[in-house]
């Protein structure tokens, strides 16, 4: 799960730098999936670190 969240937020980063390079609602589009990538991410290494709390 560390990984995928990982991941997504790179992703998330390397989206928003390419979305806005793009003109007009495709640059928009990119942007809101690049958003939901890294808002993701930082769920998922969330869930991570609570899971990880409770067993221990």
């Amino acid at each position: 799960m560390k990984a995928v969240g990982i991941l997504l937020i790179i992703l998330g980063v390397l989206g928003i730098a390419i979305g806005l390079m793009m003109f007009g609602d495709i640059g928009i589009a990119c942007i809101v999936g690049a958003l939901s990538a890294l808002l993701s991410g930082f769920g998922f290494l969330s869930v991570n670190n609570k899971l990880n709390g409770s067993k221990s």
